[in-house]
């Protein structure tokens, strides 16, 4: 039996009129095009990134491959796919697809950051970059990331810095054979901002020749960009893009273009005084994590390089005239180099971009705004001459454009779904006039991933037009009416009553009684659909008690090595073997992850694999201790908490249900009132972790103390009565111990 399908064949058609509105829309799509050194960037990245999934394809054989390619890596959520794909396998893969897996990450960073920032904070990236992914001089090739050996790196990390500045040999000095010249500013701009300000200039000239209607609408400009980032660029050079950098005057009287370069000067000038801070830094960092790493005995150096070098029609050659002084080179380990630049070199360059008059004058924007008094005249805005810049929200664009009532909108970068955001509001306000435009990088990534995410709105409404045709009707059934009858009626057999002929049964549904803290986790809702009873207690002892017998204490795999640490783990183990039979010890993977301690990955692994191994080795070897110092005490390995809701499920199978009050009365002093019994269990949590402070003294600070902050504040003296001389000593020096001293 199918429903009717809601949605017609021509239900786009109909969408469309309604958005539509009696208005005409006004969309303006801007195509800019990209500069060559840009091109050269992201054709360069796009090469590292088809050899890093070539790589992973080869390393990783047997998983399912089909959506792994070059496309698909251009979107946000690639490396997450990649990542959630090998979770699962993530013991087992090699030190070489772990590594990759990580690159693929940077170089997506990278491909947003080409077409974001601009080309000296870009330069600065790549920097940081080579420094993390760099092994420091005189090691082994280990922890070094594969792409940075192709041709195509060295690509992006030369043309990148011809970006900013380039070399210029003298004359004398190339006659001479002598290579050292001076350095001579490029400073390339983003083309988007001088796009923008064209656009901005088209709208006063419209403003200017067709005043605007009277509506409901102000005349303020709307700029959105992706992130606040951005949008702090963009108000940047809205600032200063009619600074002059030189001090000749126009003979001609007319007015300037609009350029970046006061910005870029700027940035510029920060980026050269920056360098060498960052090279000190870097140097001292790597210096003690070689350190570390060498006292960790973890020599062995993982594979580096690819198989073999892409083909020659693949590999990409440097454009564009001159010699450059500093460019990258490849160091004695094959891995890219960034060439440092003379002192001397450096400090022309400075002489050459140092400010102007006019650039002296200009005030930085504060990124804080201090809230200084310094006009004694304050008057309101005119919407019709601001310019608003924010970055995308979600949900609350919608909030803004009813705020802001716009009538230019200007998409720095274009986003579908803020696209729609636009169409209901225009549609919703026929008396309001609006006019969009939306920037877009010719032959881009963010072209690709615009239109890829226009074709999957597009695809998902006819598909949902056909699913909805083709739909079963669905009954709805009580979700406890497909559970058999008979093991409602037989929850209990006791097979112990004389003659055997009799079955004691009970129809009363499965109880676990659950600490109030363990009700945010999964586990929970797990067991309730499993139809059994969830009683939330505050629980002394234990997180699930499922029978008058059976405590289980819930750890996962973070929470195990932090109770292994503060040593809370044997307190609790000693606690349930006194008042429970059968104390168990849950250990509960992620579904998601591997289920498995210890990493395998390859034999040749990093300096890295061997730490974590360490650490694996190390929270093994606290298990065993725990298991010969209390020998009852059973663990549970559970993958995910569905197995765990499987496990428990077969552990209460002829088991009585437990009783509530009582599990809520175990640990708790049997002469206390019922009143003194009433405790708050967040500092008492907070106190077990003081050194000094047992299960035995707790009482006593608690009964004697109002609070953390008094028992913090009370003497060596005072703590002595209460839980005696060396635990008061560890108590007083916790509370007054300096954090700052070393």
């Amino acid at each position: 039996m199918s429903a009717k399908a809601i949605l017609e064949a021509d239900g786009k058609a109909t969408i469309q009129r309604s958005l539509q509105g009696k208005k005409k829309a006004e969309v303006i799509e801007l195509e800019v095009p990209m500069t060559d050194a840009m091109r050269d960037i992201q054709n360069a990245i796009m090469e590292c990134v088809e050899a890093s999934i070539g790589e992973l394809k080869k390393g990783n054989p047997g998983l399912a491959m089909e959506d792994w390619n070059v496309d698909r890596a251009i979107h946000k959520a690639f490396d997450a796919m990649v990542r959630r794909q090998l979770d699962p396998v993530w013991h087992r893969v090699s030190w070489k697809t772990k590594q990759i897996v990580s690159d693929l990450t940077v170089l997506r960073g990278l491909l947003d950051a080409l077409l974001t920032y601009d080309a000296v904070s870009f330069l600065r990236y790549l920097d940081t970059v080579v420094a993390v992914h760099s092994p420091p001089p005189g090691s082994t090739k280990q922890n070094v990331s594969p792409w940075l050996f192709l041709d195509a790196a060295h690509t992006i990390f030369d043309t990148a810095k011809r970006r900013v500045y380039t070399g210029k040999l003298d004359s004398k000095g190339f006659a001479d054979g002598n290579v050292e010249g001076s350095l001579r500013p490029v400073l390339e701009e983003q083309p988007k901002w001088g796009q923008l300000a064209e656009t901005l200039e088209e709208i006063d000239r419209d403003l200017y020749f067709n005043p605007q209607i009277r509506d409901d609408s102000n005349g303020t400009i709307l700029i959105m960009c992706a992130d606040t980032q951005t949008s702090r660029q963009l108000k940047e050079y809205l600032q200063s893009m009619h600074v002059q950098t030189t001090d000749q005057t126009e003979d001609d009287g007319s007015e300037p273009s609009p350029s970046a370069a006061h910005m870029m000067r700027s940035k510029l000038r920060d980026y050269l005084r920056w360098k060498p801070e960052f090279a000190k830094i870097s140097s001292s960092l790597f210096g003690e994590n070689q350190k570390s790493l060498s006292d960790a005995g973890g020599g062995r150096g993982g594979p580096s390089s690819f198989r073999g070098k892409p083909p020659p029609n693949k590999r990409r050659r440097v454009r564009g005239g001159g010699s450059n002084i500093s460019t990258s080179h490849r160091g004695a380990d094959g891995n890219v180099k960034i060439g440092e630049d003379k002192p001397s070199q450096v400090a022309t360059l400075l002489s050459e971009i140092r400010p102007t008059d006019a650039e002296s004058m200009q005030k930085a924007e504060p990124i804080v705004d201090p809230l200084d008094v310094t006009e004694d005249f304050f008057e309101l805005f005119d919407m019709d001459e601001l310019i608003v810049v924010h970055a995308y929200d979600g949900d609350m664009d919608e909030h803004l454009l009813e705020e802001v009532k716009p009538r230019y909108i200007i998409m720095y970068e274009p986003e579908p779904t803020f696209i729609r955001r636009v169409e209901v509001y225009r549609s919703s306000h026929n008396d309001r006039n609006v006019r969009s435009y939306y920037m877009c990088y010719g032959g881009s990534v963010e072209e690709q991933r615009f239109l890829s995410a226009i074709r999957r709105e597009k695809d998902a409404f006819t598909r949902l037009i056909k699913e909805k045709a083709n739909m079963s009707i669905v009954m709805t059934v009580d979700a406890h009416g497909i559970e058999d009858q008979e093991d409602v009626f037989l929850r209990t057999i006791n097979t112990r009553i004389a003659g055997g002929g009799r079955l004691a049964a009970t129809a009363t549904p499965p109880r676990v009684v659950v600490d109030v803290r363990e009700v945010r986790s999964s586990l929970p809702s797990l067991l309730h659909g499993r139809n059994m009873v969830i009683v939330p207690c505050m629980l002394t002892v234990g997180d699930y008690i499922l029978s008058p017998d059976i405590c289980v204490e819930r750890k996962s795999i973070k929470d195990l090595i932090s109770s292994f640490k503060d040593g809370r783990l044997y307190t609790q183990a000693e606690t349930m073997l006194q008042h429970y039979k059968s104390p168990m010890l849950l250990i509960e993977f992620d579904h998601n992850k591997s289920f498995m301690l210890e990493p395998m990955g390859d034999v040749q692994g990093s300096s890295s694999s061997a730490l974590a191994a360490n650490s694996s080795s190390d929270l093994q070897s606290k298990i065993v201790l725990l298991t010969l110092a209390f020998p009852r005490l059973r663990i549970i390995w559970s993958s995910s908490p569905y197995q765990t809701a499987e496990i428990f499920e077969s552990l209460k199978t002829q088991q009585a249900e437990p009783d509530p009050i009582a599990a809520v009365r175990v640990g708790l002093d049997k002469d206390m009132n019922a009143e003194d019994q009433v405790f708050n269990r967040e500092p008492q949590d907070m106190l077990r972790a003081v050194p000094g402070v047992t299960s035995k003294n707790l009482k006593n600070l608690v009964l004697k103390a109002g609070s953390i902050i008094e028992v913090s504040n009370m003497s060596e003296a005072q703590l002595a009565p209460m839980v005696g001389n060396e635990a008061g000593k560890k108590i007083h020096r916790f509370f007054n111990t300096n954090v700052l001293d070393g």
